[in-house]
């Protein structure tokens, strides 16, 4: 696991997908950008639960993993009714980008806090403005 760079002074709070997550868990090509967001980065429990089902595809040590993500310090948010309800309703405005449960619920955590969504998915551009959501790569 890479060692995190100081964020950018930055005054927005970002969500982060599960592919950012696995990204710099992996060190893939762009987790420097994100190493530079996790101070203050949350990530939803329904993308938390995908990274943890991506580490056991890969075959990694998945209780090692936790523990190094558990020292990041990324605030996880539970997936409640609010969040459910935002997440259903926008399928309508998603749907043609094929944007599974997992990214609508990143969707609605960026909607409530008020947060930028941060990705490797370059779909989520094809919708984020119909979503009322800020999307930004990570590479």
């Amino acid at each position: 696991m890479p060692i995190a760079a100081p964020r950018p002074c930055v005054n927005k709070r970002v969500v982060l997908d599960a592919s950012a997550l696995i990204c710099f868990l992996f060190e893939e090509p762009g987790h420097e950008r994100v190493a530079a967001a996790l101070d203050g980065a949350m990530i939803g429990s329904v993308n938390l639960a995908e990274v943890i089902a991506k580490l056991v595809d890969k075959g990694a040590n998945v209780e090692r993993m936790i523990s190094n993500i558990a020292l990041l310090e990324i605030e996880i948010v539970p997936f409640d009714q609010l969040q459910a309800e935002a997440s259903g309703r926008l399928r309508a405005s998603t749907r043609g980008a094929g944007l599974s449960l997992g990214d609508r619920s990143c969707f609605a955590l960026a909607q409530s806090r008020g947060a930028t969504a941060l990705t490797g998915d370059r779909d989520w551009l094809r919708v984020a403005d119909a979503a009322g959501v800020e999307v930004e790569m990570i590479r």
